[in-house]
């Protein structure tokens, strides 16, 4: 798979990196409200519904219903469903883990992110899984400068998590984020360091960490959307979308981390902590 030329990346005047980033704003307080409904006894579909609610509210609209005729408002996944998820009849149990994905369009701009909801008793080697992607999110957003390769910014994610015994899923990527739900470049969790494209000031980058316990092969189930871990091993999941600057890189989605002290410390924050 091969990463977007340099030429073919949009680069945002001040302007437009105000919409987006407001975009991105309204998603996080959307991603939180959501994940924050996530207990043991819901159904996904109630979290959809949820979601939808809370989209309506704000006047903006789900940028994943009927893309590609996916037929949720937001993409909800649980313990060995990597990504792509689908809200329905399936009941939310103790010692899940939930991972929920919600992008937007307002004002005709994207706004994209994703974390992963512990459910009451997750156990130790589960949310080090979390504490690692999580962690490994922020080690790529210090990648997001002017002037740095994009490769470096991929090889860091796997560098870092399979130094925690940890694999990276390879058929699903990060991605650029504007106008559309996917621009240039693809953002892999993995690559080569010094591979271009050369990252520059005004590029927004939709970068999510997708994190398997055990094997990084999956399959997609017969939805023809969910995909899953071949062993069924839990996986992890969590996105913001970056601004590169001429300084420090700006999230675009930013929320505090769950886990403050990375993966040292597996005790997760509360969703109401997680605001701004």
């Amino acid at each position: 798979m091969g990463l977007a030329k340099s030429g073919n990346i949009p680069i945002r005047h001040a302007q437009q990196q105000d919409c987006i980033r407001k975009a991105g704003q309204m998603a996080r307080d959307i991603l939180l409200k959501t994940a924050a409904e996530v207990h043991a006894g819901v159904t996904t579909g109630e979290i959809d519904r949820f979601a939808a609610a809370e989209m309506k509210a704000r006047g903006c609209t789900s940028a994943f219903l009927g893309y590609r005729q996916f037929p949720g408002n937001i993409c909800i996944s649980i313990n060995e469903e990597v990504v792509h998820g689908i809200g329905g009849p399936r009941v939310i149990q103790d010692g899940d883990i939930v991972k929920i994905d919600i992008g937007i369009y307002r004002d005709g701009w994207v706004g994209d992110n994703a974390l992963t909801v512990p459910v009451g008793n997750v156990d130790k080697e589960t949310l080090k899984l979390m504490a690692a992607t999580e962690e490994s999110l922020h080690v790529a957003i210090n990648f997001a400068r002017d002037g740095w390769m994009l490769g470096d910014l991929c090889h860091s994610v796997e560098n870092h998590v399979t130094k925690h015994g940890f694999s990276v899923v390879r058929e699903f990527v990060g991605h650029g984020v504007g106008r559309k739900l996917h621009e240039d470049p693809q953002v892999p969790n993995y690559g080569k360091k010094g591979d271009r494209p050369r990252l520059k000031a005004g590029m927004t980058l939709a970068i999510e960490p997708m994190i398997n316990m055990g094997t990084e092969k999956t399959r997609i189930l017969d939805d023809k959307w969910t995909v899953i871990a071949t062993d069924r091993k839990p996986s992890s999941h969590y996105e913001h979308v970056v601004l590169i600057t001429p300084q420090e890189p700006e999230i675009l989605t930013y929320r505090k981390r769950m886990f403050p002290k990375g993966v040292e410390d597996l005790t997760p924050r509360p969703i109401k902590d997680l605001w701004p």
